[in-house]
């Protein structure tokens, strides 16, 4: 089986049209958007619909064809296979049953976006969607907030504004991008903060097309200041050792242990522990 994304028909690649001329079936989300287009490049192979609807019941059908030696091509109408839809299962079901499987990338919306976004790239990831409802969305937020890496996350054109305004209340008013009809003729980014993200979509409206919001990763911590610092050592002086009070302050604030027991001597009153 090969999987491969058909995108635009200037982003396929020569490889992936070429394994489509040469299959025996082509596995697709929408026959009506897929048929169109692999005709007007010459494949011929009888097409089937595959997706989160129908995938337990094709799945089985699919497995049989290859066992008996057909070649079968699953695309996707927009973005790559396998990313946020059910081609994972069948390429999971292929691999139990010992049934060869190949990829020819193209277009992905997720790396797409997170190229443009300007957003650090060394480290991300992607969540996919979050769920409709507020609440479980919020949970998952908050599980997500601690990551520290950029995240990215696949949300529809009517819950973006509320996804944006959640995103920036649970994950901090971070920098970020949504980027809309990636790869095709529309293509659009905008960049901002996540709260001015969230108003403006909330003014202009839902946009259209499929997209992918990139946030950055976590904003680094203020360092304590000067009084916050005197008054934690104050406090821990008031019952502990200079020594033990410094070790529980730096530990707490992660500061150079050496640091804060200087300031400690400093601060320690004249009668009460050492």
């Amino acid at each position: 089986m090969v999987a491969t994304p058909i995108g635009n028909r200037g982003d396929i690649t020569q490889r992936a049209v070429e394994a489509l001329r040469s299959a025996d079936l082509i596995a697709c989300e929408d026959t009506r958007v897929t048929g169109p287009f692999v005709r007007g490049l010459g494949a011929t192979a009888p097409l089937i619909a595959y997706h989160d609807h129908n995938g337990a019941q094709v799945r089985p059908q699919l497995l049989r064809r290859m066992a008996d030696g057909a070649a079968v091509a699953l695309v996707s109408d927009a973005g790559t296979p396998l990313v946020s839809d059910p081609g994972y299962r069948l390429v999971a079901a292929c691999i139990a049953e010992g049934i060869a499987v190949t990829t020819l990338p193209g277009p992905s919306a997720p790396l797409a976006a997170l190229v443009l976004s300007g957003l650090p790239s060394d480290r991300f990831l992607f969540a996919g969607f979050l769920p409709p409802k507020a609440a479980a969305r919020a949970t998952e937020l908050r599980e997500l907030a601690a990551v520290r890496a950029t995240l990215v996350f696949f949300e529809g054109p009517s819950r973006l504004a509320d996804s944006l305004a959640q995103m920036a209340a649970e994950l901090g008013d971070r920098p970020a991008a949504v980027a809309r009809e990636l790869t095709k003729l529309y293509e659009e980014v905008r960049r901002g903060s996540l709260a001015d993200l969230a108003l403006y979509y909330r003014e202009a409206g839902p946009p259209r097309g499929e997209i992918v919001v990139v946030v950055g990763p976590p904003l680094p911590d203020a360092p304590p200041s000067a009084a916050d610092l005197d008054e934690r050592l104050r406090a821990a002086l008031a019952t502990m050792h200079v020594k033990d009070a410094a070790a529980s302050v730096a530990a707490e604030l992660g500061l150079p242990r050496r640091e804060v027991y200087a300031r400690a001597l400093a601060l320690r009153p004249e009668q009460g522990p050492r």
